[in-house]
């Protein structure tokens, strides 16, 4: 926790890697994440807040109990850890980080990893210390790769067009509809209703129109 302070995010990723606790709390009941925040070095509770262990996600790629299949084939846990472990949750740069990844931007491949990431986001809820935080992430990821999977199917311009789509502004004031439509869709899909930070997201954002 001390090593915090100097709000080096890169040790703190080195130190998550080599297999620090994120819930452990100190003296005074915090975790590390939340002393980093009351000292200001609000980029290392970016970092600890969006690490997700690679052997977690390695978990998906061996066959478990009855299947015969890993829910995840081996070639695609490297790029799905780097979508799962990005800082920049805007929409375009996570089709982005598809697009530019041929094993990824694949109907077939698509479908895995949105159902993995489901399964991610359910384990997250239902664990003994929930985060609900990581589980919403994993929530808001898995319904950015199924509109990708629409645009691959039905669309000539396939994900250029779904880029296209989120940055294209309002004739009037530039404002991206379909991205915030899309965002808001995917809080409204969230199914853990009872969640604390669904509740505040909806509140937030409920009163304010398009």
């Amino acid at each position: 926790i001390f090593l915090l302070d100097s709000g080096n995010k890169e040790i703190t990723w080195m130190m998550l890697e080599a297999g620090a606790e994120t819930d452990v709390v100190n003296s005074v009941g915090r975790t590390a994440a939340q002393m980093a925040a009351f000292v200001g070095q609000h980029d290392c509770v970016t970092v600890i807040n969006n690490f997700f262990p690679r052997e977690r996600l390695d978990y998906y790629t061996k066959p478990q109990g009855l299947d015969k299949e890993p829910k995840l084939p081996v070639k695609l846990a490297g790029p799905l850890h780097k979508i799962i472990t990005t800082t920049n949750m805007h929409p375009v740069k996570i089709v982005l980080l598809v697009k530019e990844n041929p094993l990824l931007a694949e109907v077939e491949a698509l479908q895995k990893c949105y159902r993995v990431l489901d399964l991610i986001c359910e384990k997250c809820m239902k664990q003994k210390d929930m985060n609900e935080v990581l589980a919403m992430k994993m929530h808001y990821i898995s319904c950015i790769f199924q509109k990708c999977l629409t645009f691959l199917k039905e669309r000539e311009d396939k994900l250029d067009g779904l880029i296209k789509s989120l940055l294209k502004g309002r004739d009037k004031d530039g404002f991206p509809v379909y991205q915030e439509k899309l965002i808001r869709e995917s809080i409204r899909k969230f199914p853990y209703c009872e969640a604390t930070l669904l509740q505040q997201l909806v509140r937030s954002i409920a009163p304010v129109e398009i």
